[in-house]
Protein backbone atom coordinates (compact mmCIF):
# COMPACT_ATOMS: atom_id res chain seq x y z
CA UNK A 1 0.00 0.00 0.00
CA UNK A 2 0.74 3.29 -0.77
CA UNK A 3 2.05 4.97 3.24
CA UNK A 4 0.03 8.21 2.11
CA UNK A 5 -3.21 6.50 1.75
CA UNK A 6 -6.09 7.96 3.80
CA UNK A 7 -7.53 5.59 6.27
CA UNK A 8 -11.22 3.76 5.51
CA UNK A 9 -13.45 5.45 7.76
CA UNK A 10 -16.56 3.53 9.09
CA UNK A 11 -19.00 6.15 7.29
CA UNK A 12 -17.54 8.28 4.54
CA UNK A 13 -19.32 10.52 2.86
CA UNK A 14 -19.21 9.94 -0.94
CA UNK A 15 -16.62 12.04 -1.83
CA UNK A 16 -13.93 11.14 1.04
CA UNK A 17 -15.02 7.53 0.27
CA UNK A 18 -14.54 8.30 -3.68
CA UNK A 19 -11.04 9.81 -3.07
CA UNK A 20 -9.95 7.02 -0.22
CA UNK A 21 -10.85 4.39 -3.02
CA UNK A 22 -9.03 5.98 -6.08
CA UNK A 23 -6.25 6.41 -4.15
CA UNK A 24 -5.84 3.13 -2.82
CA UNK A 25 -6.20 1.99 -6.48
CA UNK A 26 -3.42 3.83 -7.75
CA UNK A 27 -1.25 2.89 -4.99
CA UNK A 28 -1.57 -0.51 -6.16
CA UNK A 29 -1.67 0.18 -8.86
CA UNK A 30 -15.30 25.16 -23.58
CA UNK A 31 -16.10 25.07 -26.82
CA UNK A 32 -18.24 22.91 -29.76
CA UNK A 33 -18.45 20.26 -31.49
CA UNK A 34 -21.22 20.05 -29.03
CA UNK A 35 -24.58 18.16 -30.18
CA UNK A 36 -27.39 20.68 -29.89
CA UNK A 37 -29.70 18.39 -27.20
CA UNK A 38 -26.64 19.32 -25.57
CA UNK A 39 -26.51 22.73 -24.93
CA UNK A 40 -29.68 23.98 -26.34
CA UNK A 41 -32.14 22.16 -23.99
CA UNK A 42 -33.53 25.27 -21.64
CA UNK A 43 -31.16 27.63 -22.91
CA UNK A 44 -28.25 25.81 -21.60
CA UNK A 45 -24.26 26.50 -21.66
CA UNK A 46 -21.67 25.33 -24.25
CA UNK A 47 -20.09 23.11 -21.55
CA UNK A 48 -23.49 21.33 -20.86
CA UNK A 49 -23.74 17.64 -22.17
CA UNK A 50 -21.73 14.95 -23.69
CA UNK A 51 -19.83 14.62 -27.05
CA UNK A 52 -20.96 11.39 -29.34
CA UNK A 53 -21.26 10.55 -32.56
CA UNK A 54 -18.54 11.43 -35.07
CA UNK A 55 -17.18 14.46 -32.80
CA UNK A 56 -16.18 11.76 -30.83
CA UNK A 57 -14.27 9.70 -33.37
CA UNK A 58 -12.28 12.68 -34.40
CA UNK A 59 -11.32 13.43 -31.12
CA UNK A 60 -10.23 9.92 -29.46
CA UNK A 61 -7.15 8.50 -29.96
CA UNK A 62 -6.20 5.41 -31.64
CA UNK A 63 -5.98 2.85 -29.74
CA UNK A 64 -2.88 0.28 -30.01
CA UNK A 65 -2.11 -2.21 -27.00
CA UNK A 66 1.20 -2.71 -25.22
CA UNK A 67 2.91 -5.63 -26.29
CA UNK A 68 5.77 -4.88 -23.33
CA UNK A 69 4.36 -7.39 -20.76
CA UNK A 70 2.20 -10.71 -20.71
CA UNK A 71 0.13 -10.86 -17.17
CA UNK A 72 -0.34 -13.78 -14.61
CA UNK A 73 -3.88 -13.94 -15.00
CA UNK A 74 -5.10 -12.23 -18.01
CA UNK A 75 -8.21 -9.45 -17.82
CA UNK A 76 -11.50 -10.91 -18.33
CA UNK A 77 -15.34 -9.44 -18.18
CA UNK A 78 -13.76 -6.25 -17.43
CA UNK A 79 -11.18 -7.30 -14.54
CA UNK A 80 -7.87 -5.55 -14.12
CA UNK A 81 -5.09 -8.14 -15.19
CA UNK A 82 -2.90 -9.71 -12.30
CA UNK A 83 0.79 -10.18 -11.77
CA UNK A 84 2.05 -12.60 -9.14
CA UNK A 85 5.75 -11.88 -9.66
CA UNK A 86 7.65 -9.21 -9.34
CA UNK A 87 11.13 -9.32 -11.86
CA UNK A 88 14.61 -8.39 -11.37
CA UNK A 89 15.92 -5.20 -12.74
CA UNK A 90 17.36 -6.88 -15.77
CA UNK A 91 14.77 -8.62 -16.59
CA UNK A 92 11.99 -6.14 -16.50
CA UNK A 93 10.34 -4.59 -20.42
CA UNK A 94 11.30 -1.37 -21.29
CA UNK A 95 8.39 0.17 -22.99
CA UNK A 96 10.25 4.25 -23.35
CA UNK A 97 13.10 3.17 -25.08
CA UNK A 98 13.85 7.09 -25.84
CA UNK A 99 13.46 9.89 -23.68
CA UNK A 100 11.08 11.92 -24.78
CA UNK A 101 11.29 15.01 -22.11
CA UNK A 102 13.57 17.72 -23.37
CA UNK A 103 14.26 19.13 -20.08
CA UNK A 104 12.32 21.40 -19.67
CA UNK A 105 10.12 22.18 -16.09
CA UNK A 106 6.47 21.97 -15.74
CA UNK A 107 4.18 22.62 -12.78
CA UNK A 108 1.89 20.13 -11.15
CA UNK A 109 -0.84 20.94 -8.86
CA UNK A 110 -2.04 17.30 -7.83
CA UNK A 111 -3.83 15.53 -4.44
CA UNK A 112 -1.50 14.01 -2.09
CA UNK A 113 -2.40 12.13 1.68
CA UNK A 114 0.59 12.43 4.06
CA UNK A 115 3.25 14.79 4.04
CA UNK A 116 4.86 15.97 0.64
CA UNK A 117 8.84 15.16 0.72
CA UNK A 118 11.24 17.89 -0.35
CA UNK A 119 12.01 19.69 -3.30
CA UNK A 120 15.31 17.56 -4.45
CA UNK A 121 14.53 14.50 -2.89
CA UNK A 122 15.96 11.53 -4.75
CA UNK A 123 13.31 9.53 -5.55
CA UNK A 124 11.67 13.12 -7.52
CA UNK A 125 15.12 13.76 -8.81
CA UNK A 126 15.31 10.41 -10.32
CA UNK A 127 12.24 10.54 -12.41
CA UNK A 128 13.17 14.21 -13.55
CA UNK A 129 16.17 12.66 -15.40
CA UNK A 130 14.40 9.31 -16.34
CA UNK A 131 11.70 11.46 -17.96
CA UNK A 132 13.78 14.30 -19.17
CA UNK A 133 11.25 17.12 -17.20
CA UNK A 134 11.59 18.27 -14.01
CA UNK A 135 8.52 18.53 -12.64
CA UNK A 136 7.65 20.99 -9.32
CA UNK A 137 5.56 19.73 -7.23
CA UNK A 138 2.51 21.57 -5.75
CA UNK A 139 0.93 19.24 -4.07
CA UNK A 140 -2.70 19.65 -1.68
CA UNK A 141 -3.97 18.01 1.25
CA UNK A 142 -6.28 15.40 -0.67
CA UNK A 143 -8.96 15.55 2.32
CA UNK A 144 -9.39 19.11 1.31
CA UNK A 145 -8.13 18.79 -2.32
CA UNK A 146 -11.83 20.53 -3.76
CA UNK A 147 -11.34 23.31 -2.08
CA UNK A 148 -7.98 24.02 -3.04
CA UNK A 149 -9.00 22.91 -6.64
CA UNK A 150 -12.01 25.35 -6.85
CA UNK A 151 -10.36 28.52 -5.62
CA UNK A 152 -7.08 27.43 -7.64
CA UNK A 153 -9.31 27.35 -10.47
CA UNK A 154 -11.45 30.64 -10.18
CA UNK A 155 -7.87 32.11 -10.06
CA UNK A 156 -5.21 33.56 -12.15
CA UNK A 157 -2.65 31.19 -11.00
CA UNK A 158 -3.05 27.93 -12.26
CA UNK A 159 -0.21 25.36 -12.67
CA UNK A 160 0.98 23.95 -16.01
CA UNK A 161 -0.74 20.51 -14.97
CA UNK A 162 -3.94 20.25 -12.67
CA UNK A 163 -5.05 16.74 -11.50
CA UNK A 164 -8.63 16.33 -11.32
CA UNK A 165 -10.53 13.52 -9.35
CA UNK A 166 -13.83 12.66 -10.27
CA UNK A 167 -15.26 12.99 -7.18
CA UNK A 168 -15.03 16.72 -7.50
CA UNK A 169 -16.69 16.89 -10.34
CA UNK A 170 -19.31 19.27 -8.73
CA UNK A 171 -20.79 22.98 -8.72
CA UNK A 172 -18.46 24.95 -11.25
CA UNK A 173 -15.62 23.35 -11.45
CA UNK A 174 -16.69 21.01 -15.31
CA UNK A 175 -17.03 23.99 -16.85
CA UNK A 176 -13.88 25.34 -15.09
CA UNK A 177 -12.17 22.19 -16.86
CA UNK A 178 -13.64 23.51 -20.30
CA UNK A 179 -12.90 26.84 -19.82
CA UNK A 180 -9.50 26.68 -18.49
CA UNK A 181 -7.74 23.38 -19.99
CA UNK A 182 -6.03 23.18 -23.01
CA UNK A 183 -7.32 20.84 -25.93
CA UNK A 184 -5.44 17.71 -26.48
CA UNK A 185 -6.59 17.09 -29.47
CA UNK A 186 -3.93 18.30 -31.77
CA UNK A 187 -1.46 16.22 -30.05
CA UNK A 188 -2.97 13.16 -29.19
CA UNK A 189 -6.30 12.73 -31.55
CA UNK A 190 -6.25 9.70 -33.65
CA UNK A 191 -2.97 8.15 -34.95
CA UNK A 192 -1.28 11.14 -33.73
CA UNK A 193 -0.55 9.65 -30.22
CA UNK A 194 1.27 6.49 -31.53
CA UNK A 195 4.16 9.31 -30.62
CA UNK A 196 3.25 8.43 -27.15
CA UNK A 197 2.94 4.36 -27.38
CA UNK A 198 1.80 3.58 -23.68
CA UNK A 199 -0.44 6.69 -23.93
CA UNK A 200 -1.86 4.63 -27.12
CA UNK A 201 -2.23 1.69 -25.22
CA UNK A 202 -4.76 3.41 -22.77
CA UNK A 203 -8.31 1.87 -23.06
CA UNK A 204 -10.56 4.13 -25.59
CA UNK A 205 -12.72 4.12 -22.95
CA UNK A 206 -10.87 5.99 -20.33
CA UNK A 207 -10.07 8.91 -22.53
CA UNK A 208 -13.84 9.30 -23.73
CA UNK A 209 -14.31 10.31 -20.14
CA UNK A 210 -11.44 12.80 -20.46
CA UNK A 211 -13.42 15.05 -22.82
CA UNK A 212 -14.87 18.41 -21.69
CA UNK A 213 -16.19 20.77 -23.34
CA UNK A 214 -15.82 18.75 -26.75
CA UNK A 215 -12.43 18.62 -26.80
CA UNK A 216 -9.75 15.97 -25.17
CA UNK A 217 -8.67 17.64 -22.09
CA UNK A 218 -7.87 15.23 -19.94
CA UNK A 219 -5.02 12.75 -19.29
CA UNK A 220 -6.70 9.01 -18.10
CA UNK A 221 -6.24 7.21 -14.99
CA UNK A 222 -7.97 4.05 -16.32
CA UNK A 223 -10.00 1.97 -14.12
CA UNK A 224 -12.33 -1.61 -14.17
CA UNK A 225 -14.93 -2.36 -15.32
CA UNK A 226 -15.67 -4.00 -12.49
CA UNK A 227 -17.76 -1.65 -9.48
CA UNK A 228 -14.87 -1.29 -7.13
CA UNK A 229 -16.74 -2.21 -3.85
CA UNK A 230 -16.43 -5.27 -1.93
CA UNK A 231 -18.33 -6.94 0.93
CA UNK A 232 -15.71 -8.69 3.05
CA UNK A 233 -15.71 -11.03 5.54
CA UNK A 234 -13.05 -12.74 7.28
CA UNK A 235 -11.91 -16.04 6.14
CA UNK A 236 -10.43 -17.45 9.31
CA UNK A 237 -13.01 -16.54 11.14
CA UNK A 238 -16.16 -17.83 9.34
CA UNK A 239 -14.12 -21.57 9.06
CA UNK A 240 -13.69 -21.84 12.93
CA UNK A 241 -17.11 -21.58 13.04
CA UNK A 242 -18.35 -23.45 9.93
CA UNK A 243 -20.11 -20.77 8.26
CA UNK A 244 -20.18 -20.01 4.73
CA UNK A 245 -20.56 -16.37 3.04
CA UNK A 246 -24.06 -15.79 2.84
CA UNK A 247 -26.65 -16.30 -0.49
CA UNK A 248 -29.28 -13.91 -0.01
CA UNK A 249 -30.04 -10.55 1.97
CA UNK A 250 -32.13 -12.64 4.67
CA UNK A 251 -29.17 -15.22 5.13
CA UNK A 252 -27.11 -12.31 5.49
CA UNK A 253 -29.38 -10.91 8.24
CA UNK A 254 -29.37 -14.69 9.87
CA UNK A 255 -25.56 -14.70 9.88
CA UNK A 256 -25.32 -11.67 11.52
CA UNK A 257 -27.51 -13.11 14.69
CA UNK A 258 -25.13 -15.71 15.01
CA UNK A 259 -21.87 -13.60 14.89
CA UNK A 260 -23.17 -10.76 16.81
CA UNK A 261 -21.50 -10.68 20.28
CA UNK A 262 -21.38 -6.99 21.58
CA UNK A 263 -20.45 -8.12 25.13
CA UNK A 264 -17.51 -10.09 23.95
CA UNK A 265 -16.89 -7.08 21.65
CA UNK A 266 -17.65 -8.57 18.59
CA UNK A 267 -19.90 -7.38 15.99
CA UNK A 268 -21.31 -8.93 12.68
CA UNK A 269 -20.46 -5.70 10.17
CA UNK A 270 -20.05 -1.92 9.65
CA UNK A 271 -22.30 -0.41 7.66
CA UNK A 272 -23.27 -2.43 4.08
CA UNK A 273 -25.13 0.45 2.46
CA UNK A 274 -22.79 0.52 -0.61
CA UNK A 275 -23.04 -3.01 -0.66
CA UNK A 276 -27.01 -3.30 -0.46
CA UNK A 277 -27.28 -0.82 -3.31
CA UNK A 278 -25.38 -4.72 -5.14
CA UNK A 279 -27.71 -7.15 -3.49
CA UNK A 280 -30.73 -4.86 -4.29
CA UNK A 281 -29.76 -3.87 -8.61
CA UNK A 282 -29.93 -0.26 -7.03
CA UNK A 283 -28.55 1.80 -10.09
CA UNK A 284 -24.97 3.80 -10.26
CA UNK A 285 -24.67 7.43 -9.10
CA UNK A 286 -25.04 10.57 -11.30
CA UNK A 287 -24.68 11.02 -14.18
CA UNK A 288 -25.93 7.26 -14.64
CA UNK A 289 -28.46 7.53 -12.66
CA UNK A 290 -31.64 6.94 -14.93
CA UNK A 291 -33.26 3.82 -16.46
CA UNK A 292 -35.31 3.59 -19.57
CA UNK A 293 -38.99 2.05 -18.72
CA UNK A 294 -41.20 2.63 -22.40
CA UNK A 295 -39.86 6.43 -23.38
CA UNK A 296 -39.62 7.28 -19.86
CA UNK A 297 -36.32 7.84 -17.67
CA UNK A 298 -36.96 6.51 -14.11
CA UNK A 299 -33.98 8.02 -11.44
CA UNK A 300 -32.11 6.05 -9.15
CA UNK A 301 -34.18 7.64 -6.70
CA UNK A 302 -37.42 6.87 -7.29
CA UNK A 303 -37.04 3.14 -8.12
CA UNK A 304 -38.31 0.93 -5.26
CA UNK A 305 -34.83 -0.95 -4.92
CA UNK A 306 -33.46 1.90 -3.91
CA UNK A 307 -35.96 2.36 -0.92
CA UNK A 308 -35.39 -1.35 0.09
CA UNK A 309 -31.91 -1.27 -0.06
CA UNK A 310 -32.01 1.58 2.66
CA UNK A 311 -34.46 -0.58 4.97
CA UNK A 312 -32.46 -3.61 5.01
CA UNK A 313 -29.35 -1.84 5.96
CA UNK A 314 -31.12 -0.22 8.41
CA UNK A 315 -32.83 -3.19 9.56
CA UNK A 316 -28.64 -4.39 10.79
CA UNK A 317 -28.11 -1.34 12.48
CA UNK A 318 -31.85 -1.78 14.19
CA UNK A 319 -31.12 -5.29 15.11
CA UNK A 320 -27.54 -3.94 16.98
CA UNK A 321 -25.86 -5.81 14.40
CA UNK A 322 -23.59 -2.75 13.37
CA UNK A 323 -20.45 -1.73 15.54
CA UNK A 324 -21.21 1.42 17.27
CA UNK A 325 -18.32 3.33 15.33
CA UNK A 326 -20.22 3.10 12.16
CA UNK A 327 -23.40 4.85 13.51
CA UNK A 328 -21.45 7.56 15.06
CA UNK A 329 -19.52 8.11 12.00
CA UNK A 330 -16.02 7.52 13.53
CA UNK A 331 -13.05 5.41 13.98
CA UNK A 332 -12.26 2.87 11.45
CA UNK A 333 -14.12 -0.17 10.33
CA UNK A 334 -11.26 -1.64 8.62
CA UNK A 335 -9.06 -1.79 11.39
CA UNK A 336 -11.83 -3.05 13.80
CA UNK A 337 -12.27 -5.98 11.22
CA UNK A 338 -8.85 -6.61 10.99
CA UNK A 339 -8.78 -7.54 14.66
CA UNK A 340 -11.57 -9.72 14.76
CA UNK A 341 -13.70 -7.19 16.06
CA UNK A 342 -15.75 -6.46 13.08
CA UNK A 343 -16.74 -9.97 10.60
CA UNK A 344 -18.05 -8.33 7.59
CA UNK A 345 -17.58 -4.71 5.78
CA UNK A 346 -17.41 -3.02 2.43
CA UNK A 347 -14.72 -1.14 1.42
CA UNK A 348 -12.01 -0.50 -2.09
CA UNK A 349 -11.26 -3.83 -2.90
CA UNK A 350 -7.78 -2.90 -2.50
CA UNK A 351 -8.16 -2.89 1.22
CA UNK A 352 -7.95 -6.97 0.53
CA UNK A 353 -4.48 -6.61 -0.03
CA UNK A 354 -3.63 -3.70 2.38
CA UNK A 355 -5.37 -5.42 5.27
CA UNK A 356 -3.69 -8.83 4.11
CA UNK A 357 -0.18 -7.80 4.32
CA UNK A 358 -0.59 -5.91 7.45
CA UNK A 359 -2.27 -8.62 9.46
CA UNK A 360 -0.02 -11.68 8.02
CA UNK A 361 3.06 -10.50 9.83
CA UNK A 362 1.50 -11.28 12.88
CA UNK A 363 -0.52 -13.52 12.31
CA UNK A 364 0.04 -15.87 9.05
CA UNK A 365 -3.25 -17.45 9.56
CA UNK A 366 -5.13 -14.47 8.71
CA UNK A 367 -7.40 -14.94 5.62
CA UNK A 368 -10.34 -12.49 4.14
CA UNK A 369 -12.40 -12.34 0.85
CA UNK A 370 -14.73 -10.72 -0.89
CA UNK A 371 -18.14 -12.53 -0.69
CA UNK A 372 -19.83 -12.99 -4.66
CA UNK A 373 -22.74 -10.39 -5.05
CA UNK A 374 -25.97 -11.86 -5.05
CA UNK A 375 -29.65 -10.91 -5.86
CA UNK A 376 -31.36 -9.85 -2.95
CA UNK A 377 -33.95 -12.97 -2.43
CA UNK A 378 -31.12 -15.04 -4.40
CA UNK A 379 -29.80 -15.96 -7.70
CA UNK A 380 -27.73 -13.37 -9.61
CA UNK A 381 -27.14 -10.06 -8.97
CA UNK A 382 -27.81 -6.97 -11.15
CA UNK A 383 -24.86 -5.05 -11.40
CA UNK A 384 -23.72 -1.92 -13.30
CA UNK A 385 -20.11 -1.24 -14.76
CA UNK A 386 -18.29 1.55 -13.57
CA UNK A 387 -16.75 4.64 -15.27
CA UNK A 388 -13.89 3.59 -17.22
CA UNK A 389 -11.52 6.47 -15.82
CA UNK A 390 -12.41 8.67 -12.61
CA UNK A 391 -9.16 10.70 -12.46
CA UNK A 392 -7.76 13.04 -15.01
CA UNK A 393 -4.31 15.11 -15.44
CA UNK A 394 -5.33 18.73 -17.32
CA UNK A 395 -2.86 21.61 -18.90
CA UNK A 396 -2.96 24.79 -18.22
CA UNK A 397 -4.63 26.24 -21.52
CA UNK A 398 -2.07 28.96 -21.56
CA UNK A 399 0.56 26.19 -21.68
CA UNK A 400 3.00 26.61 -25.14
CA UNK A 401 3.47 23.64 -27.17
CA UNK A 402 7.10 22.86 -25.74
CA UNK A 403 5.36 22.58 -22.37
CA UNK A 404 2.34 20.66 -24.03
CA UNK A 405 4.87 18.06 -24.94
CA UNK A 406 6.75 17.99 -21.96
CA UNK A 407 3.63 17.06 -20.10
CA UNK A 408 2.92 14.35 -22.70
CA UNK A 409 6.42 12.69 -22.14
CA UNK A 410 5.90 12.45 -18.93
CA UNK A 411 2.62 10.93 -18.84
CA UNK A 412 3.71 8.79 -21.61
CA UNK A 413 6.24 7.69 -18.82
CA UNK A 414 3.66 7.15 -16.27
CA UNK A 415 1.47 4.93 -18.15
CA UNK A 416 4.13 2.65 -18.64
CA UNK A 417 2.59 -0.99 -17.50
CA UNK A 418 3.48 -3.18 -14.85
CA UNK A 419 6.63 -5.12 -14.95
CA UNK A 420 8.83 -2.35 -17.06
CA UNK A 421 11.87 -0.29 -15.86
CA UNK A 422 9.82 2.47 -15.86
CA UNK A 423 7.05 1.62 -13.98
CA UNK A 424 9.26 0.04 -11.35
CA UNK A 425 11.32 3.20 -11.04
CA UNK A 426 7.47 5.06 -10.81
CA UNK A 427 5.99 3.20 -8.02
CA UNK A 428 9.11 1.67 -6.31
CA UNK A 429 11.84 4.48 -6.76
CA UNK A 430 15.30 3.65 -6.93
CA UNK A 431 16.90 0.44 -5.96
CA UNK A 432 18.61 0.08 -2.50
CA UNK A 433 17.61 3.53 -1.69
CA UNK A 434 13.72 3.16 -1.80
CA UNK A 435 13.02 -0.23 -2.44
CA UNK A 436 14.73 -4.18 -2.35
CA UNK A 437 13.89 -7.32 -4.10
CA UNK A 438 14.71 -10.52 -2.30
CA UNK A 439 13.62 -13.80 -3.30
CA UNK A 440 10.92 -12.63 -5.39
CA UNK A 441 9.80 -10.12 -2.75
CA UNK A 442 9.29 -6.18 -3.49
CA UNK A 443 9.89 -4.10 -0.19
CA UNK A 444 10.33 -0.03 -0.07
CA UNK A 445 12.68 1.22 3.05
CA UNK A 446 11.75 3.56 5.10
CA UNK A 447 13.02 6.10 2.82
CA UNK A 448 11.16 4.93 0.13
CA UNK A 449 7.97 4.88 2.27
CA UNK A 450 8.78 8.39 2.67
CA UNK A 451 9.92 9.64 -0.52
CA UNK A 452 8.05 7.81 -3.52
CA UNK A 453 4.42 8.63 -3.05
CA UNK A 454 1.45 8.39 -5.42
CA UNK A 455 2.10 11.78 -7.10
CA UNK A 456 3.67 10.54 -10.46
CA UNK A 457 0.84 7.99 -10.46
CA UNK A 458 -1.92 10.68 -11.24
CA UNK A 459 -0.43 11.93 -14.55
CA UNK A 460 -1.71 9.06 -16.53
CA UNK A 461 -1.98 5.56 -15.87
CA UNK A 462 -1.51 2.20 -18.16
CA UNK A 463 -4.92 -0.56 -18.48
CA UNK A 464 -5.85 -1.73 -14.74
CA UNK A 465 -3.67 -4.55 -13.46
CA UNK A 466 -3.34 -5.68 -10.03
CA UNK A 467 0.17 -6.49 -8.72
CA UNK A 468 0.89 -8.21 -5.15
CA UNK A 469 4.03 -10.29 -5.46
CA UNK A 470 4.15 -10.38 -1.61
CA UNK A 471 0.84 -12.31 -1.72
CA UNK A 472 -0.09 -13.80 -5.01
CA UNK A 473 -2.87 -15.70 -3.64
CA UNK A 474 -4.49 -11.84 -2.73
CA UNK A 475 -4.30 -10.97 -6.54
CA UNK A 476 -5.64 -14.20 -7.58
CA UNK A 477 -8.78 -13.76 -5.61
CA UNK A 478 -9.29 -10.19 -6.36
CA UNK A 479 -8.71 -10.71 -10.17
CA UNK A 480 -11.10 -13.77 -9.84
CA UNK A 481 -14.14 -12.17 -7.96
CA UNK A 482 -13.52 -9.48 -10.40
CA UNK A 483 -13.89 -11.60 -13.32
CA UNK A 484 -17.02 -13.16 -11.47
CA UNK A 485 -19.00 -10.55 -10.72
CA UNK A 486 -17.76 -9.06 -14.44
CA UNK A 487 -19.90 -11.89 -15.37
CA UNK A 488 -23.32 -10.10 -13.81
CA UNK A 489 -22.39 -6.64 -15.17
CA UNK A 490 -23.86 -4.07 -17.69
CA UNK A 491 -23.38 -1.31 -18.87
CA UNK A 492 -25.71 1.32 -17.64
CA UNK A 493 -27.37 4.31 -19.50
CA UNK A 494 -24.59 6.72 -20.85
CA UNK A 495 -22.30 4.49 -19.53
CA UNK A 496 -18.45 5.91 -20.64
CA UNK A 497 -20.07 9.86 -21.31
CA UNK A 498 -18.45 12.70 -19.33
CA UNK A 499 -21.54 14.21 -18.75
CA UNK A 500 -21.89 18.21 -17.92
CA UNK A 501 -25.47 18.62 -16.30
CA UNK A 502 -26.66 22.26 -16.34
CA UNK A 503 -25.26 24.31 -13.88
CA UNK A 504 -29.09 25.21 -12.60
CA UNK A 505 -28.85 21.78 -11.20
CA UNK A 506 -25.51 21.52 -9.93
CA UNK A 507 -26.84 21.25 -5.77
CA UNK A 508 -30.08 19.39 -6.83
CA UNK A 509 -28.87 16.02 -5.70
CA UNK A 510 -27.22 17.44 -2.64
CA UNK A 511 -29.48 16.20 0.01
CA UNK A 512 -29.63 13.02 -0.65
CA UNK A 513 -26.15 11.70 0.77
CA UNK A 514 -26.81 13.03 4.16
CA UNK A 515 -30.52 11.54 4.08
CA UNK A 516 -29.27 8.05 3.04
CA UNK A 517 -27.32 7.97 5.96
CA UNK A 518 -29.93 9.47 8.85
CA UNK A 519 -32.26 7.01 7.26
CA UNK A 520 -29.85 3.87 8.04
CA UNK A 521 -28.49 4.96 11.42
CA UNK A 522 -32.39 5.28 12.62
CA UNK A 523 -32.23 8.81 12.69
CA UNK A 524 -34.44 9.83 9.45
CA UNK A 525 -37.72 7.38 8.40
CA UNK A 526 -37.67 6.00 4.91
CA UNK A 527 -41.31 8.13 4.32
CA UNK A 528 -38.94 11.02 4.66
CA UNK A 529 -36.93 9.79 1.39
CA UNK A 530 -40.14 9.55 -0.60
CA UNK A 531 -40.61 12.78 0.49
CA UNK A 532 -37.70 14.00 -0.14
CA UNK A 533 -37.76 12.68 -4.06
CA UNK A 534 -41.14 14.45 -4.77
CA UNK A 535 -39.51 17.83 -3.33
CA UNK A 536 -36.25 17.05 -6.12
CA UNK A 537 -39.20 16.13 -9.04
CA UNK A 538 -40.76 19.66 -8.53
CA UNK A 539 -37.52 21.79 -7.50
CA UNK A 540 -35.97 20.55 -10.97
CA UNK A 541 -35.59 16.66 -11.58
CA UNK A 542 -38.59 16.26 -13.88
CA UNK A 543 -36.74 19.34 -15.79
CA UNK A 544 -33.32 17.36 -15.46
CA UNK A 545 -35.30 14.35 -16.81
CA UNK A 546 -36.33 15.91 -19.86
CA UNK A 547 -32.80 16.95 -20.05
CA UNK A 548 -31.18 13.59 -20.11
CA UNK A 549 -34.09 11.75 -22.19
CA UNK A 550 -33.57 14.44 -25.01
CA UNK A 551 -29.38 13.65 -24.64
CA UNK A 552 -30.45 10.40 -24.31
CA UNK A 553 -32.24 10.40 -28.03
CA UNK A 554 -29.59 12.14 -29.68
CA UNK A 555 -26.30 9.99 -28.01
CA UNK A 556 -27.74 6.69 -27.49
CA UNK A 557 -27.73 4.76 -24.53
CA UNK A 558 -23.23 4.82 -24.07
CA UNK A 559 -20.32 5.31 -25.78
CA UNK A 560 -19.61 1.92 -26.76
Amino acid sequence: MTPNSPSSNSAPGRRSFLASTAVAAVAVAGGAPLLSACGGSGGGSKNEGTTSGKELKDVLPAYVASQAVTPDIPSKNGSAAGFTTALPADELAVSVPKKLGQGGEVSIMAPLWGTSPKHGNPYWTAMDEAVGVKVKWRNQDGNTYGQKLGAVLASSSIPDAVVIPGWELAGKIPSAVSNKFADLGPYLSGDKVKEYPNLAAIPTGAWQRGIFGGKLRGLPFPAEAVGNIAPFYRVDLYAEKGYQAPKTTQEFYDLCKEINAPKSKVWACGDMTWAAYAFFGVLPERPHYWRLEGDKLVNRYETDAFLEALEWSRSLYSAGFVHPDAKAEQGDIGNLFASGKVWMYNMDISDWYGKTAVQRLENPDFEMAAMDYFAHDGGAPSLFNAAPSNIWCCVNKKADEKTIREILALANYCAAPYGTKEQRLKAYGLPGQHHALKDGLLTKTELGNNQAFATYEYIAGPAPFRAHPDHPDVVKGMVEWQQRQGAHSEEPLFHGMQIQEPNRYTNLNAQFEDLEKDIVRGRKKVSDMQQAVSDWKSRGGDKLRDWYKKLLDETGESAS
